[in-house]
C-alpha cells in the first residue's frame, strides 16, 4: 500500500502510486509450474466498482451472452488454495488485471511525453470490456470508445475444453492500449497512405508492449540462464546465441499457441528474420502485421546488442560469474530506456505518411536531445546498425548520424505572443502564415494546427528538456485532372480523371523553451515523388473502392490474423 503523506494543514494527503496484482505475460507463461504474476505500480485515483477512474472505466459486459458482470472492486484478493482457478475463472481478477495494464501503459507514455496524454476516441475515459464477446479477437475501436477483449474454448483430447481470456495476456492489452493512445498522438495515422504507414501502428504497437514487459524484472529473471535459479549466473549464460534463446526465444516459445491466433507470433517471427534481406521489398511483408515485424526486429535485435554491451562493464563475482540481480536489472533497464526512446519518437515524427526511416531519425533526434552523450553504451549508433540490417536507412532530411537537421532560417517572432504559442493554438497558426514562406507551406492547401503539448522530459541524468510541440495538418482534395494540371502530381494511368482524390501533408514544430523553433518536421503537400508513391499503393490495392464504413479498422485487421 503507498505511503500516505500528511497535507501542510494538518490532514492526510492522498497517495499517487497504487500496487497491483497482474499477470506478466499470459497464462501459458509459467515458471516453476505457476502462472508468472508480478506487482506493478500505477498511478493511484479516486475509483468506483468496474474498477472505474478518471482515464479508465472497465464495464464488464459480453455482447455474446448478454451477461453483466458485477463491477470489482480493488484490489481484489484470491480467497481458497488454487491460485490458477482464480486467475483463471474470476472475472473480478480479469477486470483487475485489465485494468493495471492499461493504466500501467498510459502512465509509460505520460512520463516518456512529459504531460497528459488523450486517448484517440472522444471523451477523458476509455471503455474497457474484458469479456466483449465470444471470439479469438481483440481490438481498439475509436468510434465505440474502447478496448475490447474477447474469450474461446480451446478443445483438448486429453481432457476438458480450457477456455482462452485475452484479457489475461499481458502483450494484448498492452498493444490495443498502445493503439489507443497513439491514435491519440497522431491522428491521422489510419489513414491509407502507403505499406509503411499501415504497418506503423501494428509495429509500434508489439514494440510497446513487449519492451513494457521485459522492463518488468520478474519476466527477465524468470527467463534468464538455465537451471535453478541463483544469485549468480555463470558468464557462458550471458553470451549472445544463448541469452538470445533463454530470453528472447524463451518467452515466444511459452506464449501460448491459442493466444497467438489473436497477437500473431511478432516476436518470435522478427527474430527469425534474418538480417541483410531486402524484407521491406518482398511481398509477403506489404501486409501491415508481417512488415511490422522488421520494425519489431530492428528494436529487439537493438535491446540484446545494448544489454550485452552494459553486461560487459559488470565485473565478476566468483570466477567467470556475475551478480543474477544486476543482470536482471540492467535488462530491464536497457528495455525501459528503448521504451521511453521509442515513445518520445512520435513527437519527433511527422503527423501524416510515416515510414520507418522517419521513425528512426525521430528515435535518434529526441534521443539525442536528452542524452547528447551517448558513448558510454551507444545507443543511437546500436540502433542505426540494426535499422540499417533490416533494410532502414535515416530519412534523407536528415544529418550524417541520422537526427533531423535543425530549421534553418530567419522566422518572424514579432508578432507572436510567447505564453499563448505554448498552448493557444490560434497562436500558433499565426506563427504559421506569418512564416509560411520560410517553412514551405502552401498557400493554396487547407491548413489545420491540430494539437499542441508543452512537455518536460527528463534524462537520466537528471537533466530536464522543456519544449513545446505543435502539429499541423494540410489537406487538399482535388480530381486526378487538378493533381496533374496544377500539382504536376501523376497518379496512375488508368485512374479516372474525375475522380476526387484527397492528398495530405503536414509536419510537426518542436520549440524550445524560449519559444524559438528547433525543428520542423515534416512531409510537404507538393511532394511530387511521395504523392506518386501514396496513391499508386492505394490505387493497387483498391483502397479507393472500399466502403466508407471504418466503424472499427483494428477489429477488421486484427480478426484477419486470427483467421490467417
Amino acid at each position: 500500500m503507498a505511503a500516505v503523506r500528511k497535507s501542510s494543514s494538518g490532514g492526510a494527503a492522498a497517495p499517487h502510486k497504487r500496487k497491483l496484482t497482474i499477470i506478466a505475460e499470459d497464462p501459458d507463461v509459467k515458471v516453476g509450474g505457476r502462472i508468472l504474476t508480478t506487482e506493478v505500480e500505477i498511478p493511484a485515483e479516486e475509483l468506483i466498482p468496474g474498477p472505474r477512474g478518471y482515464r479508465v472505466s472497465v464495464v464488464d459486459y459480453d455482447a455474446t451472452t448478454d451477461t453483466l458482470y458485477k463491477p470489482a472492486e480493488l484490489p481484489v484478493v484470491a480467497h481458497g488454495s488454487d491460485e490458477e482457478s482464480y486467475f483463471l475463472n474470476d472475472p473480478r481478477f480479469h477486470a483487475q488485471n485489465v485494468y493495471a495494464i492499461v493504466m500501467r501503459i498510459l502512465a509509460r507514455f505520460e512520463f516518456a511525453l512529459g504531460r497528459r496524454v488523450a486517448w484517440g476516441s472522444d471523451g477523458h475515459q476509455l471503455h474497457v470490456a474484458p469479456h466483449a464477446f465470444a471470439e479469438a479477437n481483440a481490438f481498439y475501436s475509436r468510434e465505440d470508445r474502447g478496448l475490447f477483449f474477447g474469450y474461446f474454448t480451446v478443445s483438448r483430447p486429453d481432457g476438458p475444453d480450457k477456455p482462452v481470456f485475452t484479457c489475461l495476456s499481458h502483450d494484448i492489452i498492452a498493444h490495443e492500449t498502445t493503439h489507443a493512445i497513439l491514435d491519440g498522438l497522431r491522428r491521422r495515422y489510419l489513414e491509407p497512405s502507403s505499406p509503411d504507414q499501415a504497418a506503423f501502428h501494428e509495429g509500434f504497437a508489439d514494440i510497446v508492449a513487449l519492451l513494457s514487459m521485459f522492463s518488468l524484472q520478474d519476466v527477465v529473471g524468470a527467463l534468464l540462464g538455465s537451471g535453478p535459479a541463483s544469485p549468480l549466473i555463470p558468464q557462458q549464460d550471458l553470451e549472445r546465441d544463448k541469452i538470445r534463446q533463454s530470453v528472447l526465444f524463451g518467452l515466444a516459445n511459452q506464449m501460448g499457441s491459442e493466444l497467438s491466433r489473436v497477437r500473431g507470433q511478432a516476436l518470435r517471427r522478427s527474430l527469425e528474420l534474418t538480417p541483410g534481406k531486402a524484407h521491406l521489398d518482398m511481398p509477403e511483408f506489404q501486409e501491415p502485421h508481417r512488415r511490422g515485424e522488421i520494425l519489431v526486429a530492428a528494436i529487439m535485435s537493438s535491446f540484446l546488442d545494448i544489454w550485452l554491451a552494459r553486461l560487459e562493464r559488470l565485473g565478476f563475482l566468483k570466477g567467470r560469474e556475475k551478480d543474477r540481480s544486476l543482470v536482471v536489472e540492467e535488462g530491464a533497464r536497457v528495455a525501459e530506456h528503448l521504451l521511453t526512446m521509442a515513445i518520445r519518437a512520435i513527437d519527433y515524427s511527422p503527423p501524416t505518411d510515416i515510414n520507418f526511416s522517419d521513425f528512426l531519425s525521430a528515435l535518434l533526434t529526441v534521443d539525442k536531445e536528452v542524452v547528447p552523450d551517448d558513448t558510454k553504451y551507444g545507443y543511437r549508433g546500436t540502433l542505426i546498425r540494426n535499422f540499417k540490417a533490416y533494410g532502414i536507412e535515416p530519412a534523407r532530411q536528415a544529418n550524417d548520424d541520422g537526427t533531423w537537421r535543425p530549421s534553418e532560417g530567419t522566422f518572424t517572432y514579432a508578432r507572436t505572443r510567447y505564453d499563448s504559442l505554448l498552448r493557444d493554438k490560434e497562436e500558433v497558426f499565426r506563427f504559421i502564415w506569418e512564416n509560411r514562406e520560410q517553412l514551405k507551406i502552401d498557400d493554396d492547401g487547407y491548413v489545420e494546427v491540430e494539437a499542441i503539448h508543452p512537455s518536460i522530459r527528463i534524462g537520466p541524468d537528471g537533466f530536464v528538456l522543456r519544449e513545446t510541440i505543435a502539429q499541423y495538418v494540410q489537406i487538399m482534395t482535388l480530381t486526378v485532372g487538378e493533381l496533374k494540371a496544377e500539382l504536376g502530381i501523376d497518379p496512375p494511368a488508368d485512374m479516372p480523371e474525375d475522380r476526387r482524390v484527397r492528398i495530405f501533408g503536414g509536419g510537426a514544430l518542436i520549440f524550445d523553451d524560449y519559444g524559438q523553433l528547433k525543428y520542423q518536421i515534416r512531409n510537404r503537400l507538393e511532394s511530387k515523388e511521395r504523392q506518386d508513391a501514396r496513391l499508386k499503393y492505394l490505387w493497387e490495392n483498391g483502397f479507393f473502392d472500399r466502403p466508407a464504413d471504418d466503424r472499427a479498422p483494428f477489429a477488421a485487421l486484427h480478426l484477419a490474423r486470427a483467421t490467417g
